[in-house]
């Protein structure tokens, strides 16, 4: 008998010892979105889920790491030949997801390809030509000097493809990708996931998991709850309820980072009734933005002052927030013609918490006299009917991808921008226009910081749109994951991701 039971108590142990050495070494991260990827072309897809999975699946000729530094990527050096060129060593020995090797030519390729693309050409300098040297050496040469050069080509959008694969699946490209990057596209489950495999081959160390899975779960809750049933290994933007929960599960991790991103409320400019600046300033008065930051960020960020956030290069302390005074608020809505109030539709999409910020929006204009209908997209059909202009008010967020000033808000103010490379509240002032222009070409850091100091302090005078916050970015791990740096504009690197030995 006591011969049976010492028997029993090992296979018991060496069984859960099996389960250990089991979950140890899983071949599979599991993360979880909460919206679906646009275009796994990335040419195509410039929202925060597509540039996720796609920093995943191609490379750029320099990338930016979660502190924000320029490192090689398919550029392994550089060097300034005058102030408009920049010549590039790239990687030998490299090659595509097909087979297919890298050289100049398809930096070359994507580069004039990029320039067609309307979602993503406002993000590339003012390219005059790229030049091929060699198969392994090409020249950028812009029209003019390029100040914010290299944080431009860190940019997920400026990947480098592969002509043929292009040519291949014609315009269900977006379906098939195939790039350099450390994994591989596997499949793709409209709606529900997107499932990658390692690329054994990547010229960087390999990733440690043999398939990342990206997963579509739209609320926050249920992203918490899969990572307390261990269905996932890290959730993004874990909702500002779920904070203590994380904290307190051992067997959880909570990351948190400032975000360089910012929220607010756009209105759409070329609508006859947002031309009345008093209406503007109305609605900017009448928002509570720290009631905002209390209840539905529990406190985890904090009220924008300016349409750049903290971190950025560029950003100005001198600009401040619009006080929340309903007083004022109802004195510009009278001076705007409204003292019988009138009727707004604001445009938002699913998840992120925006209902909330949506619903306490409603109430605070309710007491200045202005019914908000709310009215509420799937991500991708959100970005359509915004970028045609279709909207009256929206809630929008725009990373500051770059961490510089110019993409902060070249691409959110300028008049060329309307629509879909940003500019959704079709906003333009000649003068923000010259000095966005002006930044631009300049290459002296501080006459740099001088030109955004003034175009911010112009829009947050013009009332371009309701300035509420810039958050803290919340990620939930199992205890186990490690090697996640966070990116200050959630487009994390997940290749370095590994399991704690």
């Amino acid at each position: 008998m006591k011969k049976l039971i010492f028997i029993m108590l090992s296979l018991l142990l060496l069984a859960c010892g099996k389960k250990e050495v089991a979950e140890k070494t899983r071949d599979t991260l599991v993360i979880a979105d909460s919206a679906n990827p646009k275009s796994l072309d990335p040419h195509m897809g410039n929202d925060g889920s597509s540039l996720r999975i796609n920093k995943q699946i191609y490379s750029r000729l320099v990338e930016s790491t979660g502190d924000m530094k320029i490192i090689p990527g398919l550029a392994e050096s550089w060097e300034q030949i005058n102030p408009k060129t920049v010549e590039f060593k790239l990687r030998k020995g490299v090659k595509f997801h097909n087979g297919e090797d890298f050289t100049a030519e398809d930096v070359k390729y994507s580069f004039e390809r990029m320039q067609t693309s309307p979602r993503i050409a406002f993000i590339l300098p003012p390219l005059e030509e790229i030049k091929v040297i060699d198969d392994y050496t090409v020249q950028i040469i812009t029209k003019t000097p390029f100040g914010p050069l290299f944080a431009h080509l860190s940019h997920p959008a400026l990947a480098i493809v592969n002509k043929k694969a292009i040519e291949k699946y014609g315009k269900d490209y977006g379906q098939h990708p195939v790039g350099t990057g450390p994994y591989k596209f596997e499949s793709w489950d409209a709606g529900d996931k997107v499932t990658l495999v390692r690329n054994d081959e990547y010229f960087l160390t390999p990733p440690k998991f043999k398939h990342l899975v990206v997963r579509n779960i739209v609320e926050a809750s249920n992203r918490t709850i899969g990572l307390e049933t261990k269905e996932l290994d890290i959730a993004l933007s874990i909702g500002a309820v779920d904070i203590e929960n994380i904290k307190n599960n051992n067997n959880l991790k909570l990351l948190e980072k400032p975000s360089i991103s910012y929220s607010y409320i756009g209105f759409n400019n070329d609508k006859e009734v947002f031309k009345n600046k008093d209406l503007r300033l109305a609605i900017n008065y009448a928002i509570d933005k720290q009631s905002i930051v209390d209840v539905v960020l529990d406190g985890a960020g904090k009220v924008a002052t300016s349409p750049l956030a903290p971190g950025v290069f560029g950003f100005t302390d001198k600009t401040k927030a619009y006080e929340y005074n309903p007083e004022k608020a109802r004195e510009h809505l009278i001076k705007a013609g409204y003292k019988d109030g009138l009727t707004l539709t604001l445009t938002i999409y699913e998840g992120n918490s925006n209902s909330d910020v949506a619903t306490i929006v409603q109430a605070q204009l309710k007491e200045i006299g202005i019914d908000l209908i709310i009215q509420s997209y799937e991500t991708g059909a959100f970005f359509t009917y915004t970028a045609e202009g279709k909207h009256e008010m929206f809630l929008g967020s725009w990373g500051c991808v770059t961490g510089d000033a110019d993409y902060g808000l070249y691409a959110v103010y300028h008049s060329t921008a309307k629509g879909a490379a940003g500019n959704r509240s079709f906003y333009s002032n000649p003068k923000v226009d010259k000095l966005l222009e002006e930044g631009k070409v300049s290459i002296d850091p501080e006459k740099r910081k001088e030109i955004y100091e003034k175009a911010q302090e112009i829009i947050v005078d013009d009332a371009a749109e309701v300035m509420l916050y810039n958050r803290i970015l919340s990620v939930g791990t199992q205890r186990d994951i490690q090697g996640l740096n966070l990116h200050p504009v959630t487009l994390h690197d997940f290749y370095p991701v590994s399991i704690e030995e």
